[in-house]
């Protein structure tokens, strides 16, 4: 699997950057490759993405959630295998260290290419860096949901 680590310094409170992330329909706004994302309930939801050109669709559950901490996820169905957490640190009243882990099975060989030369970890840096403009451009969060997922509970 493909592993990438990448954080970006928001200048919002943690909060406002932890609830805005909760609202994953708005991602298309920020994640270039994300189409859509439909929340099938509190826990899944199910994402449309085009990378390369080359259109993608699978189903995520929200394995861990802690309100202004973390939100964990895997895949579950569909034709991207992947799991993550983001998690949000207070540098300040003000300011929030976002920081997002993405390990992901490659599946072809462009693929495999591309998360040898870094185009991953250059995705995701620039995803991190459009969230930051979308959020410190807003001044606040479009929305939130502030449910506690722990590890293991049933979806």
């Amino acid at each position: 699997m493909a592993a990438v680590t990448e954080s970006v310094d928001v200048a919002v409170p943690v909060s406002t950057a932890y609830n805005q992330w909760t609202q994953f329909e708005s991602f298309p706004h920020f994640l270039d490759e994300v189409e859509e994302i439909r929340q099938v309930d509190a826990t899944t939801n199910h994402w449309r993405v085009k990378i390369g050109g080359v259109q993608r669709e699978f189903d995520t559950v929200i394995t861990e959630q802690h309100p202004d901490e973390r939100v964990a996820w895997k895949s579950v169905a569909g034709d991207v295998e992947h799991a993550g957490v983001v998690t949000f640190h207070r540098l300040s009243d003000a300011e929030t260290r976002v920081t997002v882990q993405l390990d992901w099975a490659a599946t072809d060989a462009i693929e495999k290419v591309g998360a040898a030369i870094g185009m991953d970890d250059h995705a995701v840096k620039k995803d991190l860096a459009n969230f930051k403009e979308f959020i410190e451009s807003q001044g606040s969060e479009t929305g939130a949901w502030r449910g506690d997922v722990a590890p293991g509970s049933p979806s």
